[in-house]
């Protein structure tokens, strides 16, 4: 058997293209000493799966920013208000990615929503009546020729025809069967280009293939490649897929002109029983992703054996692969210098998946499997008895019963005693939590974690910067404050590192998003708190102000879908084991004064699985009731509330609704506020504060502009229920963009209450 991976890590081992791309945006380098970055990380990484031994090696699966938005400028599927802009061809696509504000013009970045079911965040195509679908870029022929030259013929990777017209946003009247035509015309060329360059295979990734699909999309899909395959040439095609299972189109997909077939054996709930049953085409090479690009835990031989085994008897032509890119996992192990050995060993990142895809190959080639030294080695791996239980927190869980889940009074009674209490006006102004982490916090979190900074000089620091913090929010006017969270270098780390059952690595990182990369921590044993978390800096932080100061915690389901998760257990025992620690917080907090707490869910649609016959049982049954366990104690005249960020939320609104929380703040500006028909329509009960303008793109939204979306609000949401505030936290921006916006938005409210009085 040979072997393949869908993608490759493209932020370099140490961010390296994190840091280029910042010195970039700050005009610190050029556009070629940052290529030249890029091409250092390109050639890294195709050296070492070359040495790996790995057969099939991509190419395009590098990126500036997305591969999504890539394919877009492949496709010329630009808006014209970024070309119009007259910037060279890489700041039109930087400006796509996180808007531009300057000389040239002032205009917003695409949509973000989450990939699937992943915490990486793609950029949302815009596709109008106007736009023209053509090959119009050159990346991924450039991509596959640097590669050759350096003497690999590597797999072209580029999103699929289907999944990109799935993923578009139409912004016109047409929709996506009415590019269709120009779409597979598109592919068609692209296929007659790598033609010509020679390349043996070439992959389309087909994600969407996975989620549920109706019979238009089926339709839509088989058009798309039977125009796309009809003249394909020499060239050998494979249909990625992964995160899932293909159930509704297995046949349809089998049945086209492909060469090959990617399927997830890991997360395809149906995979192995779509082959038993229906049998794979003899004329097709199978890729079968038995080793997990999602979590970083060594694969066990055993099971991946015994799924490559079964598959055997229905095909001999198989391939290896990962079950998704890589994208999602560290790069490597070797910068874990501080991780004890008896958990690194447990480890696996993206160089180390590609090792366990090489003896893999060689045991499954060996004339006696089971006797080879990689597997016994693996099977004594996977039978050591794991440590860091915790019986007290297991029976705590166990315990739990449907009243625990409650909280009383009811919503009006609550909402009513809460309105008397906080007499906050009309269209509240606040914050989703954090403030920018400056480059002097950052010095001195890592001066502390040296050593080099005492702990109550450290303290000192963190309330020197809490009060300043305060003091700029009464300043700019902002109804309801937040302490800043100067002493948090993750929204999930910090609170895993206050966590007993919790490793925490060194260099594990991760793109989320563009040049933002997070380290999650990693679930080892059961979950428990082991001191108060947040305490100390939110009473302080009240303690010099009048105004309401929110507590601000990371909520159980986010906490859990921002980790590296347990195999051993299911995600819903560890979910409840994380709320009964988040509950002792709130409830630590309510009682040190804190009237308003806000435990953020920013991740809840991360995990909902991507087929809605799953949602029930798989997902929402014990993840609405986490967070609902987290605040079912709290007084009447405690405040909850939460946030959510870059999600679909319509098809689970009432959902979200029944989490009970006072008051929900939404990412919305991205997606021009398109939520709030969501909310009208289902008469949302929570009071709500879509986010008016959006801090990932590194511009100040005017007065003007923040007032147009308290309009638009104030016409599906009745008055009484909304919060002005902007669309996530501000830690990634800078005081010098900051402060200007939160003046615009205050501003705006208090206009807007004029208008309304």
């Amino acid at each position: 058997m040979k072997t393949s991976i869908i993608g490759y890590p493209r932020i370099g081992n140490l961010r390296e293209l994190k840091f280029a791309s910042e010195k970039y945006f700050r005009g610190e380098i050029t556009a070629e000493e940052l290529e030249k970055t890029a091409k250092l990380i390109r050639s890294y990484n195709l050296e070492i799966q070359k040495k790996s031994g790995l057969d099939l090696i991509p190419s395009n699966d590098f990126s500036y920013y997305d591969g999504v938005l890539d394919t877009a400028f492949l496709l010329n599927a630009v808006p014209e208000r970024y070309t119009a802009l007259g910037l060279s061809e890489l700041d039109t696509y930087f400006a796509a990615a996180r808007g531009y504000q300057g000389e040239k013009g002032d205009v917003k970045a695409f949509a973000m929503k989450k990939w699937y079911n992943t915490n990486y965040h793609y950029m949302v195509p815009e596709i109008d009546d106007s736009t023209e679908i053509k090959l119009a870029g050159t990346k991924p022929f450039d991509l596959f020729t640097e590669a050759l030259g350096s003497g690999v013929k590597t797999k072209p990777v580029v999103i699929g025809a289907y999944t990109f017209l799935k993923l578009a946003r139409f912004k016109g009247n047409k929709k996506a069967a009415d590019f269709a035509t120009q779409t597979a015309a598109a592919y068609s060329e692209l296929l007659s280009r790598f033609n010509g360059l020679g390349a043996e295979w070439v992959q389309f990734d087909e994600p969407s293939l996975v989620m549920d699909m109706t019979a238009e999309d089926i339709q839509l899909f088989v058009s798309l490649y039977e125009s796309i395959l009809k003249n394909k040439g020499a060239v050998k095609v494979l249909a990625q897929t992964y995160f899932g299972d293909v159930r509704d189109c297995y046949k349809e997909l089998c049945g086209l002109g492909f060469d090959g077939i990617g399927l997830d054996f890991t997360e395809g709930k149906r995979s192995a029983e779509l082959v038993k049953k229906n049998g794979f085409p003899q004329d097709k090479v199978l890729f079968a992703g038995v080793v997990n690009g999602k979590n970083i835990w060594r694969n066990s031989y055993a099971s991946s054996l015994a799924v490559l085994s079964e598959l055997e008897k229905h095909t001999h032509d198989i391939v290896i692969n990962t079950s998704c890119s890589l994208l999602h996992v560290p790069c490597t192990l070797a910068n874990e210098t501080k991780l004890d050995e008896r958990y690194k060993k447990h480890f696996s990142y993206a160089e180390e998946k590609l090792t366990e895809l090489a003896e893999l190959k060689r045991i499954i080639s060996s004339s006696c499997p089971a006797e080879t030294e990689e597997y016994r080695r693996n099977e004594a791996l996977h039978s050591e008895p794991r440590t860091g239980g915790n019986e007290a927190v297991r029976k705590k869980v166990a315990a739990l019963t449907e009243k625990d889940f409650v909280r009383l009074p009811g919503f009006a009674e609550r909402e009513r005693i809460q309105k008397e209490r906080f007499r906050l006006p009309e269209f509240p102004t606040t914050t989703i939590g954090s403030f920018p982490q400056t480059a002097e916090v950052k010095s001195a979190r890592n001066a502390h974690r040296k050593g080099e900074l005492s702990d109550s000089d450290y303290e000192f620091f963190i309330e020197k910067k809490i009060a300043e913090c305060i003091a700029l929010q009464e300043e700019i006017g902002l109804d309801v404050l937040v302490h800043g969270e100067f002493e948090r270098n993750d929204m999930v780390e910090y609170f895993g590192e206050c966590l007993d059952g919790y490793l925490f690595t060194e260099k594990a990182w991760v793109q989320s998003y563009g040049t933002r990369c997070v380290k999650p921590p990693v679930i080892w044993g059961d979950i428990s708190r082991a001191k108060p978390m947040t305490v100390r800096w939110s009473v302080y932080a009240q303690s010099l102000t009048d105004k309401p100061m929110k507590g601000m915690l990371t909520g159980p389901v986010t906490i859990l879908n921002w980790s590296f998760p347990r195999e051993d257990i299911t995600l819903k025992e560890s979910a409840l084991q994380i709320a009964l620690a988040i509950r002792e917080e709130v409830l630590d907090l309510e009682a040190n004064g804190i009237s308003i707490i806000q435990v953020d869910e920013a991740a809840l649609r991360e995990k909902l699985p991507l087929r809605r016959s799953d949602w029930r049982e798989d997902y929402l049954d014990w993840a609405i009731p986490a967070f609902r366990y987290v605040h079912s104690g709290v007084k009447p005249e405690t405040q909850i509330h939460t946030h959510m960020c870059y999600s679909e939320f319509a098809d689970i609104i009432k959902d979200i609704d029944d989490m009970d929380a006072d008051v929900i703040t939404f990412e919305a500006s991205r997606s021009d506020l398109t939520i709030l028909d969501v909310l009208k329509e289902n008469h949302f009960r929570t009071e709500v504060g879509p986010g008016v303008y959006d801090i990932h793109s590194p511009r100040v939204p005017s007065k003007e502009e923040i007032k147009s979306a308290i309009s638009k609000m104030r016409e599906r949401i009745p008055a009484e229920k909304l919060w002005v505030n902007p669309d996530c936290g501000l830690k990634t921006r800078g005081n010098e963009e900051t402060v200007p916006s939160l003046k615009n938005l205050v501003n705006a409210a208090k206009e807007a209450r004029n208008e309304n009085s």
